[in-house]
């Protein structure tokens, strides 16, 4: 690889001895790691776990396939090893109310989502409309329970959810210096100046965050660059301009203190982290922990939103329910567009707000019926459904494919929960002895 002579010139200056490690990391191969999904019951997966991350619980170092089953239902995430270790800093626990605020393409929601364990409320947000919709499909696969998906900027967000959030996650675009072993187009984007264009941005959306903040509550802000100009300098001028004190992260072997002689000498920084790609395997990262503390602690009320769904619709609900499911999945209800969504309570009313998703979609509305969801399949519990099938891996094949199968012709007809080793992958329906095929058209593929 060759990296741009301003870089290497750079940490050179910046890095001193250590530049030498540090640049010849970007000539060995990118270390890929993977999540898998605590969210899901368990199953029987073909999936090398050999090589745990001793920081991240289910987390391991190697590759997985897209194309199987264990990829398709949500069981298994690939991520980068270094971006893992970023929601171990935020920490959600049950119950809060957490906001990732750059979220796509969301490997961070995903893993705030599996910490909470579906408990709480996880709020979603993705400026880029294109990024915003691989967004809704990974925190879909993943069996995220009623999360709320946005395609907003940080200021429209500052004005629904003032005071709201107990934790945000603010992984910051940036010049990506971290990205240049996975991704080497990155070092096309790249002058000696980015990172300063870079910072700017980060300093329009972190205001916004703050206003959305509880008093007392966190703020974690990251970044997969090395330049101190988004990474120190930016923690620096945070602190001075806002009522925050950094709060110390823990560090394990590989990890390194952030660097107060690259910004304004406060002793506070050493206590952000700095993941340097020779010393821990991953790309690097750049992580800190802000508490916010303002001396006004008034909290804030907002409009939340009611449902909409009554009626005849509210009639079709609880008979698709006691037809096909045990209990019913979805006590908040809310139709949008032609779909029928269980959403939490507790989010601001959506009319003025641009909506990706309200929660977990649990019904496609039809002429006169409802038609179960599939991202209902994917975040259920098996024991929900009256009716469930087992399909070979070969039947799953056809499956994703899109094509019919054939069944035992003696099966009820009706809605079978579809499962491959344990895995749910889906909705089909049973009409005597065919299994019509309900997989989403946009999702399919062959293998």
């Amino acid at each position: 690889m060759q990296l741009p002579s301003a870089f290497i010139s750079k940490y050179q200056a910046l890095l001193g001895a250590e530049a030498i490690p540090f640049l010849d990391s970007f000539q060995a191969p990118a270390v890929h790691g993977f999540r898998i999904n605590p969210l899901k019951p368990p199953a029987n997966l073909a999936i090398d776990l050999s090589h745990p991350i001793p920081t991240v619980p289910n987390g391991y170092y190697g590759k997985v396939a897209g194309k199987t089953p264990e990829h398709q239902s949500g069981y298994v995430y690939s991520q980068e090893p270094s971006a893992m270790q970023v929601v171990q800093v935020v920490n959600p626990q049950a119950g809060e109310r957490v906001l990732d605020l750059c979220a796509a393409p969301g490997g961070k929601s995903t893993q705030l989502a599996g910490m909470l364990n579906n408990s709480g409320l996880l709020v979603a947000n993705e400026i880029d409309r294109s990024r915003a919709k691989v967004l809704v499909e990974n925190l879909e696969r993943a069996g995220v329970w009623n999360p709320l998906i946005l395609n907003e900027d940080p200021d429209s967000l500052a004005r629904h959810f003032p005071r709201y959030f107990d934790k945000i996650l603010v992984d910051a675009p940036c010049s990506g210096e971290g990205m240049f072993r996975k991704n080497p187009q990155a070092m096309k984007y790249w002058s000696l100046d980015y990172p300063a264009a870079c910072a700017v941005r980060q300093r329009t959306i972190l205001p916004a965050a703050l206003k959305m903040l509880k008093p007392g509550g966190e703020l974690v802000y990251s970044t997969c660059t090395f330049a101190p100009e988004e990474d120190e300098q930016i923690i620096a001028w945070l602190l001075k301009e806002f009522p925050l004190k950094v709060v110390p992260i823990t560090k394990t072997a590989g990890m390194e203190d952030g660097r107060p002689a690259w910004a304004n000498q406060n002793p506070a920084l050493a206590d952000t982290v700095r993941l340097f790609p020779q010393n821990l395997p991953g790309d690097g990262h750049f992580i800190a922990k802000l508490r916010y503390e303002p001396t006004d602690t008034a909290s804030s009320l907002i409009k939340t939103q009611r449902s909409n769904v009554a009626g005849e619709l509210r009639k079709w609900w609880q008979q698709l329910v006691s037809t096909e499911f045990t209990v019913d999945p979805a006590t908040n209800l809310l139709s949008f567009g032609k779909t029928l969504y269980s959403y939490h309570p507790d989010i601001p009313d959506l009319q003025q707000l641009k909506v990706m998703r309200p929660g977990t979609p649990v019904a496609n509305i039809k002429k006169q019926r409802l038609e179960p969801a599939y991202g209902l399949a994917l975040a259920l519990k098996p024991q929900s459904v009256q009716k469930r099938l087992t399909l070979t891996r070969a039947e799953w094949q056809i499956y994703v494919h899109g094509d019919t199968l054939s069944v035992d012709p003696k099966l009820p007809k009706g809605w079978y929960l579809l499962d491959c080793q344990g895995m749910p992958i889906g909705f089909g329906k049973v009409v005597q002895g065919t299994l019509k095929n309900f997989f989403p058209k946009g999702l399919r593929f062959q293998i």
